[in-house]
This record gives C-alpha cells, sequence and structure tokens, in this order.
C-alpha cells in the first residue's frame, strides 16, 4: 500500500482528536473540502427533485420512476466504474464526474427557469448522476489509502462518515426544503448546479499522485477488463465475511431504500402541515443520526469485535422503522429516524475494512462489487414503493423495514461464522 509523503506538520492525535489526523495531509482537505460542497448539492437535489416530479405530476408512481433512474444508472456502471478505478488515475476520475453533474444539474436549472421543464427531463439527469455516483465511490475508496496512512483510515472514513450525512442528509435536504418552500424548484436545480462548480474548482487544485507528494503503488500489468471482474468477483465470493454482509445489504436495501426515498415525502405532506419543510426536518434527523454515530465510532480504535458491532448497529439500528409507519407524531419520528441514522455509523467500519482487508491492487473492483451488490436491488425497491403503498398499508411497509434487517443480521453473524473471523484476522 502506497504512504503519503506531503504533509504538515505531523501530529499524533489519540482519543476524541483521532479523527482530526488526516487533516495533516493536504490532498485529503482539499479532497474532502470538495466532497462536502458537493454532498451538500446532492443533499439538496435529492428534495429538489422530489418536490420538482410531485410539481410536474403529483403522483408517487412518478417519484418512483425518477427516483429508480438515478439507481438504475449507479447499478448499471458501477462495476465498469470499479474497474477504470484500478486501471485509470482515481483523481482524473473524481473530477471528470463532478464535470458530469455539473452539466445535468445545470441543464434541469436552465429548464426549469425557462419553464420547458419535464418529467423525461428529471428521469433523465437522475440517470447521469447515478452513472457519476457509479464511477466517483469506487474511484474514492481507492484514492483514499495512496494519501493517507493505514492507521488514519478509519478517522478518514469518520469524517466522510459525518459529513455525508450533515451535508448530503440533514443541512442539504433542510435547507432545500425551506428554499423550495419559499420559492420555487427551479431556484434549487440553480443553487444545486453553482454548488457543483465550487466543488469542481476544489478538485481541480487538488495535485496529481505522480510520486511528488505520493509514492504510489507499484504499476502490476493489466489484464483484460473481464479477468479484472472475474478475479475481484473470486476474492468477493471466496471471502466469507464479505459475502454474507453483502448479502445483508442487498436484502436491507431492498426493504428499506424504497420507503426512505419515496414513501416519506408524501408521509410528510399527508401527516404534518408544510411537508417540504416537515420532508428536509425528517432528512436531516436521519443524517444527524448517522453524523453522530460515524464520528463516535472513528473518534476511538476499531473494535476488536468490528464485524459483531458493524452488524449489531445495522440490524437493531433498523427497528425504529416501524415506528415511522405508524406514529403522526413529528418529534418521535424525527427520534426514530435519528435512531436508525446512528445504526449507519456501522458504514465507518465496512468502509475501512474493505481498505485494510482488501488488496490495495483490487480495491477499486472489490468497492464497485460492494456497492453493485449493495444497490443490486436499490432500482427495484424505489420502483416498487409508490404502487404497492396503493395496495399494503404503509405501516406494514415500514414494519417490515425494521424487523428484517434484525433477523437478517443475525442469520450473518451465525453463518459467516463473524465472531471467529475477527478473532482470528486483529485490525486493531
Amino acid at each position: 500500500m502506497s504512504t503519503p509523503c506531503d504533509i504538515d506538520e505531523p501530529v499524533r492525535t489519540t482519543g476524541r482528536w483521532r479523527v482530526l489526523a488526516p487533516f495533516q495531509y493536504r490532498e485529503f482537505r482539499l479532497l474532502i473540502a470538495a466532497m462536502s460542497i458537493s454532498l451538500f448539492a446532492e443533499g439538496m437535489w435529492a428534495v429538489v427533485m422530489a418536490l420538482q416530479v410531485i410539481a410536474l405530476a403529483d403522483d408517487p408512481a412518478a417519484l418512483s420512476l425518477v427516483a429508480a433512474c438515478l439507481a438504475t444508472g449507479m447499478l448499471a456502471f458501477i462495476l465498469v466504474g470499479g474497474i477504470a478505478a484500478d486501471r485509470v488515475s482515481q483523481r482524473a476520475i473524481i473530477i471528470a464526474v463532478e464535470i458530469t453533474n455539473l452539466a445535468a444539474t445545470g441543464a434541469v436549472a436552465i429548464l426549469g427557469m425557462l419553464g420547458e421543464l419535464q418529467l423525461w427531463h428529471m428521469a433523465t439527469a437522475a440517470t447521469i448522476l447515478g452513472i457519476g455516483a457509479a464511477f466517483f465511490f469506487p474511484a474514492y475508496s481507492a484514492y483514499l489509502p495512496r494519501i493517507l496512512p493505514a492507521e488514519q483510515l478509519l478517522a478518514a472514513n469518520g469524517v466522510e462518515g459525518a459529513v455525508r450525512p450533515t451535508l448530503q442528509q440533514a443541512i442539504g435536504p433542510a435547507v432545500a426544503g425551506v428554499l423550495v418552500g419559499l420559492t420555487f424548484p427551479a431556484l434549487g436545480s440553480v443553487t444545486v448546479a453553482v454548488l457543483f462548480a465550487v466543488a469542481l474548482t476544489l478538485l481541480v487544485a487538488m495535485r496529481p499522485g505522480d510520486g511528488e507528494h505520493i509514492v504510489m503503488a507499484v504499476e502490476r500489468e493489466k489484464p483484460h477488463i473481464f479477468v479484472d471482474l472475474k478475479e475481484g468477483l473470486r476474492f468477493v465470493v471466496h471471502t466469507t465475511w464479505l459475502r454474507w454482509t453483502l448479502l445483508f445489504a442487498c436484502t436491507w436495501v431492498l426493504l428499506a431504500m424504497g420507503p426512505i426515498e419515496v414513501l416519506l415525502p408524501f408521509i410528510a405532506r399527508e401527516r404534518f402541515a408544510d411537508g417540504e419543510q416537515v420532508y428536509g426536518l425528517m432528512l436531516a434527523a436521519f443524517g444527524v443520526g448517522s453524523a453522530i454515530g460515524a464520528v463516535v465510532v472513528s473518534s476511538r480504535p476499531l473494535p476488536r469485535r468490528y464485524l459483531t458491532v458493524m452488524m449489531t448497529m445495522w440490524g437493531a439500528g433498523s427497528l425504529p422503522f416501524v415506528i415511522v409507519g405508524v406514529t403522526s407524531s413529528l418529534p418521535v419520528i424525527l427520534g426514530a429516524l435519528f435512531v436508525i441514522g446512528l445504526g449507519e455509523g456501522a458504514g465507518v467500519i465496512w468502509g475501512t475494512l474493505l481498505q485494510r482487508r482488501v488488496p490495495p491492487e483490487m480495491l477499486g473492483r472489490v468497492s464497485s462489487l460492494d456497492f453493485f451488490v449493495s444497490l443490486a436491488f436499490m432500482p427495484v425497491s424505489m420502483a416498487v414503493a409508490g404502487p404497492l403503498s396503493k395496495v399494503v398499508p404503509v405501516e406494514v411497509i415500514f414494519a417490515v423495514a425494521g424487523i428484517g434487517p434484525v433477523l437478517l443480521a443475525a442469520i450473518a453473524l451465525i453463518a459467516a461464522r463473524m465472531p471467529r473471523d475477527e478473532i482470528a484476522h486483529p485490525l486493531a
């Protein structure tokens, strides 16, 4: 694994300040600043997209269609993105994705301001953003170990794990809800495009990993892309803890993503006044919980029982979905979403496990397979949630989303013998 050499004054951080250690590195500072702005833009886009689609076609099925387009674009290209991340400059991929995001949201903003926006425009933009995400995630996962030493990856993932929900799921949606509620969706699209432009400027300022400040890994002979893909798939299939964790993740996505992305906006509108602002608050509660969970996990050393802790947080953290489905109390529903977000903090452990237990030369491919398997059922979940809510009570849908992951986590822990594996492969 490569190690960076261009840092400011070395600082040793322990305890509660462990999470700040990666900020010693210039490239990480630029990367996380650009990502923060981009995530804020994506958080705004989630609400802008939902409210814009509702304004164009007041139908849950229409929102399901557009949301499914985003997920489908991501799913269709995620394996290609992983292969590219192991073959092409990860920095170049990240910059190219930001350019694409700017073009897609900029087009929506212009059409919206001109009054020419149609539902198919939103579906097209969502697809483009999904494709961009398919290339970004593997490139980012593979790039991080090249600019940071192994012992700081948990802290770096903690920073990303705190920034992502805070800006993408909390502040961004809340700001968008207020902005669109007071004005109109097209202004929200304009704001998102401007934010992507600022993030792109910061990414361009990052220096290439040419050896000047990053000691790159030794170049390997690049086989055919299908051989690359086969190697990554073989590693996932034959790594028991990885295989079972991904089975849990894809099932969780099937049960939970549709209700979160498609049904929550309509719950907000039907149960509460000022539905736009309430929807933003709902996402904000979930995001704040995720941020706090990530900071708490990354401020401590990696748990000795890292697999057990991770699966327990993911499984038990889903139970409050049951409350979301039945309550009409805004404080209660916000509290439930906050607790669900806390459980999402386990993702910090997951990202660190991939970066530390997967060979660096195939990290891009394994990361893309991780996203592919985890997100395989996202388009199905989003496409089905709207129509399903017309024949199945929302309370039942959210109850299944809450109880199912608890059972699935227990099965994965036992079937993969995770307690034995984590003792045999200590990382602390």
